[in-house]
């Protein structure tokens, strides 16, 4: 089932080796398994950084459609602060590759929401430095 699996029989101990990663994503540790460990059935639940880019992204196509008039008014009707609504409006402006490692799971290890919710460059390439992005 595992690729480079391997199994130890010593006397009365068994020991398994399964080859895995950890990486850290915002302040937990996920282990990544091996190529063909998983069952490719079940969905992975979305982190925390990609639901925050998805409501930051939902909610300016709100504000540049006229549904809501500013980000005071869209935090009063979701019923949250208007600085939380501004700092997550924020990931919108991120570069276009540092969105994508973020949806598909590949950013660097230890990322976290709320290093995106401190103010960041607004050039693409001191983003990148910045988050340690390659």
């Amino acid at each position: 089932m595992f690729e480079n699996a391997r199994l130890v029989e010593d006397g009365a101990i068994l020991e398994i080796h399964i080859p895995m990663k950890f990486k850290r994503r915002g302040g937990r540790k996920e282990i990544i398994l091996p190529p063909g460990a998983g069952d490719d059935k079940t969905e992975k639940s979305p982190t925390a950084l990609q639901l925050a880019l998805a409501r930051a992204f939902r909610w300016q196509k709100m504000l540049d459609s006229g549904e809501a008039e500013s980000a005071s008014e869209l935090a009063r009707g979701q019923g949250i602060d208007s600085s939380l609504v501004c700092r997550t409006l924020r990931l919108t402006l991120l570069a276009p590759d540092i969105v994508e490692a973020i949806l598909d799971g590949s950013e660097p290890s230890g990322l976290s929401l709320g290093d995106l919710r401190r103010p960041i460059p607004l050039l693409w390439e001191e983003q990148r430095k910045a988050l340690g992005v390659s």
